[in-house]
């Protein structure tokens, strides 16, 4: 089978291992085997020219907004009315695996051919979307694409949103030269490929004419192990979010100041941190902190500030109000001990979503006793069924039950059998 597009005879689609081993490099660290795909930066960019390839390609009909955020359509001739919408993000966490994501954009893309090989003729129109800096890992707000997408994020607050280098997110889109409109709301975004004017002007909005949203994503967990099953679909998400804890301290020399007279705040973070394992265990739910920024960061001064930022998930709304109460709570008991001080900053909270009963219905008597899931990860998926969209997912299974790490994968064949999997679902959602 050739391994590079110049290899393929000429007019041929690669198929999904092609596509695989095409994706398979990009951003991939010679030293961990871990991925660095960050939003709008080298890889993320490449992964993204390639996604257009691919679509122009196959002639579809393309529309990208101002983060960067892609739909390309197949319109079928004779096809009308709401489309259906398939595709995940290409994104990645620092270091992360090569699935969360891509599988669900090459996936797409496989399933579309799939349909044309079937000699499908679809009546909606059949979409396939990229959406941006899903992951969050960039500039700290998850599902940032499908959230300005459908509406549900403010120009003025992401204007104002600055990496970990310092980078304030509107440079980073005048880099990858992409920001533009975005003044003008969701509802502004440019207009690229073939005959893509058949979808409205820039004022249309990316989700013009979605009706319904399928993603395709890895599974991040080993329920699909335990069930013997290669693909599996999605009930529902669980409520989360992201909380910045700020604790003030007061900085000194680490030599000469007797510990009764230190205000410091790494001794309330990490009373938090124990805090934050103990609570989610006790509660049956999910606590974590990943991220941490000591300042000033020297080995011989007792730090001024520490500024820890909080995930947590649980299977309901009151049970995560209750994790982070509880959380914060004792880590405001510690800070009153240690003299410092503690601000509590919601960055990214999402409610719980259940996905369209009478659309997992319909997936339900496509499937081929698929079992049914839910999931404590956030994906964009959640983002359109909480705009409105009906919206499903599938999950392919994870032998590892890793996610976020170099450790997490796929096998081959199960991965085929997602592509069938999202091949069937399109093709009776799409009469």
């Amino acid at each position: 089978m050739p391994d590079t597009p110049a290899e393929r005879p000429a007019g041929r689609r690669p198929d999904f291992e092609a596509m695989w081993r095409d994706l398979a490099p990009v951003g991939r660290s010679a030293r961990t085997g871990g991925y660095h795909r960050r939003p709008w930066d080298g890889a993320e960019r490449e992964l993204r020219a390639w996604f257009l390839e691919q679509c122009a390609g196959r002639g579809l009909d393309v529309r990208v907004d101002g983060l960067g955020s892609v739909v390309a359509w197949w319109r079928p001739e004779g096809a009308s009315g709401p489309g259906v919408l398939t595709g995940s993000h290409l994104d990645s966490v620092d270091d992360g695996g090569a699935y969360d994501g891509p599988l669900g954009v090459v996936s797409a893309l496989a399933a579309l051919d799939r349909l044309r090989e079937r000699g499908a003729r679809p009546g909606r129109p059949v979409g396939v979307s990229v959406f941006a800096e899903e992951e969050g890992s960039r500039f700290g707000r998850a599902c940032l694409g499908s959230r300005w997408a459908t509406g549900r994020a403010a120009w003025a607050d992401l204007r104002e949103l600055v990496d970990p280098d310092g980078v304030r997110l509107p440079d980073a889109l005048e880099a990858a030269g992409l920001g533009q409109g975005l003044e003008e709301g969701p509802g502004a975004g440019s207009v690229a490929g073939s005959g893509a004017g058949s979808g409205g002007g820039p004022g249309a909005g990316l989700l013009e004419g979605v009706g319904t949203f399928v993603e395709l994503h890895v599974e991040q967990g080993r329920a699909l192990v335990d069930l013997d099953a290669p693909v599996g679909m999605a009930r529902g998400i669980w409520p989360h979010g992201r909380w910045r804890l700020d604790l003030e301290g007061r900085a000194d020399h680490a030599g000469t100041t007797r510990m009764e007279d230190r205000a410091d705040p790494v001794l309330t973070f990490a009373m938090t941190a124990l805090a934050a394992g103990k609570q989610a265990r006790l509660a049956g739910a999910r606590a974590t902190i990943g991220r941490v920024e000591v300042t000033p960061g020297s080995t011989n001064v007792i730090a001024s500030r520490v500024s820890a930022w909080l995930d947590a998930r649980a299977a309901s709304e009151p049970e995560l109000e209750a994790l982070v109460a509880a959380i914060t709570a004792q880590a405001a008991a510690r800070a009153e001990r240690d003299g410092t001080s503690l601000a509590v900053h919601p960055e990214s909270v999402s409610g719980a979503v259940g996905f369209d009963p009478a659309l997992v219905g319909v997936l339900d008597a496509a499937a081929r006793g698929w079992p049914v899931l839910d999931t404590q990860a956030g994906h964009d998926a959640g983002v359109l069924a909480a705009a409105g969209v009906p919206t499903a997912m599938l999950f392919v299974r994870n032998p590892t039950g890793v996610s976020h790490s170099p450790a997490e994968h796929a096998e081959v064949a199960d991965c085929l059998a997602g592509v069938e999997a999202l091949t069937d679902a399109l093709e009776v959602l799409a009469r």
